[in-house]
């Protein structure tokens, strides 16, 4: 009689030498390493962008989390590292544009939440986002998708202002964020704002 087969594979291995399960995530196979190195990795805009180098999640985790920062300068630390986490789970998954993430619908989300529960666990914060953080950190994602889309994806500035809304005037420490970074330089970035937050 032949054998049934095997379930498909659904964890992945990461250099940490953790396999992270992408149907039941364990918040102990979570490394802020890891996450880092794949963000670092995950081009925005499926890297249509301008530069030497590709704008990375890792890059655009962390205009998100000081334009949110500057928008709410009260904000403890833990809903600024909820902000800089906001896309974290796209370390395993990647960054979809949001056209296919439309078209994928409640599966592509499911799998998102899991992943993004099983993150803020393993770092202390609670598994689900508060509503007003998931609110403030999108309205500052929006401002990061302006900025990206007419500073290095080719929008105009109408095209943006109809996609994205229009942005609010920035400090030129958070502008500077969206010059393109070499992956080394944008991981150790990213491990470094993830390190003064958690100290604080």
């Amino acid at each position: 009689m032949a054998k049934p087969p095997a379930p498909p594979r659904a964890w992945q291995r990461m250099l940490s030498g953790r396999r992270l399960d992408l149907l039941d995530p364990s918040p102990l196979d979570v490394e802020i390493e890891d996450i880092a190195h794949g963000l670092a990795r995950v081009a925005r805009w499926n890297g249509q962008t301008r530069g030497a180098h590709s704008f990375s999640v890792a890059q655009h985790s962390l205009l998100v989390e000081a334009i949110a920062g500057h928008l709410n300068p009260d904000w403890p630390r833990q809903w600024r590292l909820m902000a800089l986490l906001h896309d974290a789970p796209e370390y395993v998954i990647g960054d979809m544009i949001s056209p296919f993430k439309a078209v994928m619908g409640d599966a592509y989300k499911g799998v998102e939440l899991r992943l993004l529960a099983a993150i803020h666990l393993r770092f202390g914060l609670p598994a689900a986002t508060p509503a007003i953080v998931t609110r403030k950190t999108k309205d500052a994602d929006k401002i990061s998708a302006f900025l990206e889309a007419t500073e290095l994806a080719g929008f105009e500035r109408e095209e943006a202002l109809r996609f994205f809304g229009r942005p609010q005037a920035l400090p030129r420490e958070v502008l500077a964020l969206l010059e393109p970074q070499a992956t080394e330089d944008a991981q150790a970035a990213f491990l470094k704002r993830f390190a003064e937050l958690v100290e604080q």
